[in-house]
């Protein structure tokens, strides 16, 4: 059975910023779409409201996010999307 999370963060309250952060998202790098598949992310949603950010995770049973994060430590392409974000 699938689980969903629910997150928030606040982002820079830089216009600027937070469009440029909206046109990255419009076009995900496809390995970053990959390493979420690959760690069990089935469906992923990002709402913004104003600089407060939701994101919406849908996981299989075999997502944690302990793994996630060391996955993400080894991959070069995660940490360079994650620096842009």
């Amino acid at each position: 059975m699938n689980q969903r999370y629910c997150l928030t963060q606040d982002l820079k309250d830089d216009p600027q910023l937070i469009a440029e952060y909206k046109r990255y998202h419009q076009k995900i790098w496809p390995e970053i779409t990959a390493s979420l598949k690959e760690s069990g992310v089935e469906d992923a949603e990002i709402y913004l409201m104003g600089a407060r950010m939701l994101m919406i995770l849908e996981v299989n049973d075999y997502f944690s996010f302990e793994a996630k994060a060391r996955a993400d430590q080894k991959n070069p392409k995660v940490q360079e999307w994650e620096e842009l974000m």
